[in-house]
């Protein structure tokens, strides 16, 4: 029997688990909700929850994870002896399929873009419709289909090469990148005119700005924000080795994820409240939006472009914790299995994300429940299944999994007992409850 893969380093394990975490919410999303609700004040909200429901949920992956040793659709059964618990491990394995088969759409607007914005760069062809030019882009079949293969091939690649050679080595090199992209934006944001409005909109603390609504996005961004709940993150800490401290690494990876989103912010602001544009969310803010203000800029197509970038390390890095998911699954722990596995899955993700790509063109007008394919396949994933999800690896943890297993994983100095009782009774006790209102919220929505 084949043994199980393994990280090479502590620093590989984090990346990785911090590229899955950091999505296309953190960067296109998360700023905007921040900045129109109280900026710092939110932030200091968010963190707050974050601490008390996303990071013990966190933990509790990495525990099953690591303590199991093995794929999660056995994890479970492993850690309990009753094979019913890998239902858990089932149902994320579902919902991550279902996830990265729309989400793969997105990721092919982005390569489309890419491609287009490298052309701009090179013929000099000026835009000047940029709502329209989107558009027609993500309603072309052809684009949209092309794009979300050409995604879904190069996630695939990287997932193929194996835990070290594929998904470690490319995290080392994407993230780093990622930061000294921000980096550069965020210069150049900063020294344009009238930068320093943005900033002080996007970070200034106000707390009467603060509303019923904006806590309970910060809530359910919480456990969303750290992508906990279908498994990714007991799949990756399935191939950690013992010496590693699971709750250093939980606290990077959350200390990473908000790095991401203040620097997210700190490079649109500025930039938007200098030149006199609105900002938005989502893909608005990515295709039309950005696009306009940086081509009003010197040399702007090309700080466009190490944008679009930015935001391709962000969802390639997540897709490929999603597929790696599927494929650990699949493969259960034969790498002999990984290349037919990745193939085989890669196909049935193309061929099933398909009417999502085809949901601003084609098939635009086929609508039920809440919308196109891809509004339904966005509602079943991150308003039923996900909450489902965190809330029970929630319950397993706090009830059914022996305390002495996740005490040997978190606890190896004494004053780490009382924070360790802590997070078992946030985890029995209030986790469950806010996952419980937040699932209502977004249902009754």
């Amino acid at each position: 029997m084949e043994t199980q893969s393994q990280w090479s380093s502590k620093l590989g394990f984090i990346l990785a688990s911090a590229g899955s975490a950091i999505g296309l919410g953190a960067m296109w999303k998360f700023p905007y909700v921040m900045a129109d609700n109280g900026g710092a004040a939110f932030l200091f909200i968010f963190v707050i929850f974050t601490m008390l429901v996303g990071f013990p949920l966190l933990l509790s992956e990495f525990v099953i994870g690591r303590h199991s040793n093995t794929y999660s659709t056995q994890s479970f059964g492993v850690l309990t002896g009753r094979k019913s618990y890998n239902l858990i491990g089932h149902l994320g394995n579902i919902g991550v399929f279902l996830l990265l088969s729309f989400y793969s759409v997105i990721g092919g607007w982005i390569l489309i873009y890419i491609i287009r914005t490298i052309v701009i760069l090179v013929t000099g062809s000026p835009t000047q419709d940029y709502e329209g030019v989107f558009g027609s882009l993500i309603s072309n079949p052809l684009y949209a289909i092309g794009g979300q293969a050409l995604f879904i091939v190069l996630t695939a690649l990287i997932v193929a090469k194996g835990i070290r050679n594929g998904i470690e080595r490319a995290s080392k090199i994407m993230m780093p990148l990622l930061f000294i992209a921000f980096i550069i934006i965020i210069i150049r944001s900063l020294t344009l005119n009238n930068a320093m409005e943005g900033v002080s909109y996007f970070l200034k603390p106000d707390f009467a700005k603060l509303s019923a609504d904006s806590i309970l996005f910060a809530l359910g961004q919480s456990f969303f924000s750290l992508s906990v709940g279908f498994g990714g993150m007991l799949t990756y800490a399935s191939y950690l080795n013992k010496k590693t401290d699971l709750t250093q690494s939980g606290l990077s990876v959350v200390g990473l994820n908000l790095i991401i989103t203040v620097l997210a912010g700190l490079a649109i602001f500025p930039a938007t409240a200098s030149l006199g544009i609105e900002a938005a969310q989502g893909p608005g803010l990515l295709f039309i939006v950005l696009p306009y203000v940086f081509d009003q800029l010197p040399f702007g197509h090309l700080f466009y472009l190490i944008f679009l970038m930015l935001f391709f390390f962000a969802t390639i890095t997540s897709s490929i914790s999603l597929l790696e998911i599927n494929v650990s699954n699949a493969t259960k722990n034969q790498n002999s299995r990984r290349i037919t596995a990745v193939v085989l899955l890669s196909i049935g993700l193309f061929v099933l994300g398909i009417p999502s790509a085809l949901s601003s063109g084609m098939l635009s007008d086929v609508t039920f429940l809440a919308g196109t394919f891809f509004d339904n396949m966005d509602f079943l994933v991150s308003n039923i299944l996900l909450p489902l999800g965190a809330l029970l690896f929630s319950l397993f943890t706090g009830y059914v999994l022996d305390q002495r297993m996740s005490r040997s994983e978190l606890v190896t100095q004494s004053y780490q007992e009382p924070l360790f009782k802590l997070w078992i009774f946030l985890l029995k006790f209030v986790i469950p409850l806010v996952i419980i209102g937040v699932f209502l919220s977004l249902i009754m929505k």
